[in-house]
């Protein structure tokens, strides 16, 4: 016998009564998210051109903003909210350490593309 998925959002802030209402709640949010993502590359405020941490904070946004919206449709439509504690851990945490990972490889060798292309030939010493 299949058990029942739980039917809310935000820890139990949003409540929902049926599965379908659910993943409209869940479309409706990834919605949104995107339309703010959009909107903010479309105007792309001057108050967010500033760096911060080697980007643009609007890029950092964009990065944060998409992690959000992997993390629900990993969560809900994935159904991981279900499984046990353990795989959901696996899964979170190394896809956490994947990301960043990458975010830092991106961070580096975009730094060094940017010096080549500002002063020619850069030797790194590490």
């Amino acid at each position: 016998m299949a058990h029942e998925h739980k039917l809310e959002i935000f820890r139990g802030l949003l409540k929902f009564k049926s599965n379908t209402q659910k993943i409209w709640g869940v479309l409706i949010l990834l919605s949104i998210v995107t339309i703010v993502e959009v909107i903010l590359g479309i105007i792309k405020p001057e108050s967010l051109m500033g760096q911060v941490l080697g980007m643009k904070a609007l890029n950092w946004i964009f990065i944060i903003l998409t992690i959000v919206k992997a993390y629900y449709i990993t969560w809900d439509f994935m159904h991981m909210r279900d499984e046990l504690k353990s795989l959901r851990r696996m899964v979170v945490w190394t896809s956490i350490f994947l990301i960043l990972y990458l975010v830092f490889i991106l961070l580096q060798e975009g730094g060094y593309v940017f010096d080549v292309y500002k002063e020619g030939y850069v030797k790194r010493d590490f």
